[in-house]
């Protein structure tokens, strides 16, 4: 099935060269010039992915980007940014953004998150084994997670960060072998993204008061363990 993607951008030059490379590579492409209409546009037509520039006028492009997630937790949204900022890159990825990129950029770049978010998206979405690790349960097949007896659901980015964790139990996993295995390229030194991602797990695993299983092993990565 053809993939239907959201454009957002108030240059009507750069909505119209990605909505036409897009269109090119086979996808569904809407396009949308200003917040509201962003809104209004996925209201009506359910994209399988955004591409969200912060930068627009009325409704900002995080406040989009927090209703976007708010409204759907399985939908991948990647930020478009002319602040290169880390804090502002930080600050997108709170609101809820799978990943972001940088202007100006290649359409090969963007290409490329555009395609492993929707390849992490439909993963999430298939049907998997259900993961144990002491009072922690995932079943990827509904997207959910279960701590004792609380449930909690999870976005694609956080459900498969979570699935490596879970394969790879006490094993240190660094913040490359991560990067590859979840978000699919290269790994940028002032990227933000892990450390986002990280938090957003703990917080979702930690929101009984239970004890931390994600842990940060200082200069080497992470490790999922049970400590005492």
């Amino acid at each position: 099935m053809t993939a239907r993607v959201l454009v957002v951008d108030d240059d009507d030059a750069i909505r119209t060269t990605l909505a036409r490379s897009l269109g090119a590579e086979g996808y569904a492409v809407e396009v949308a010039a200003d917040g509201r209409e962003a809104l209004q546009v996925a209201r009506d037509r359910t994209p399988d992915l955004v591409v969200l520039d912060l930068m627009i006028p009325g409704i900002t492009g995080l406040d989009v980007c927090r209703r976007l997630r708010a409204a759907e937790q399985h939908l991948p949204i990647v930020l478009l940014t002319a602040r290169d900022a880390v804090a502002d890159r930080v600050t997108g990825l709170e609101a809820g953004a799978d990943d972001y990129l940088v202007k100006p950029f290649a359409f090969e770049e963007l290409l490329a998150r555009v395609r492993v978010c929707l390849r992490r998206s439909e993963s999430s979405a298939r049907s998997g084994h259900e993961l144990r690790f002491a009072d922690l349960r995932l079943d990827p097949s509904v997207r959910e997670a279960v701590r004792g007896r609380r449930r909690f659901t999870l976005t694609p980015t956080e459900l498969e960060l979570l699935r490596l964790f879970l394969q790879y139990p006490r094993t240190v996993l660094s913040r490359q072998q991560i990067f590859e295995r979840v978000w699919g390229y290269d790994l940028d030194d002032d990227s933000k993204l892990i450390e986002v991602y990280v938090r957003y797990l703990r917080e979702k695993l930690e929101a009984g008061g239970e004890p931390r299983l994600i842990h940060t092993v200082r200069g080497a990565g992470y490790i999922l363990r049970q400590d005492g």
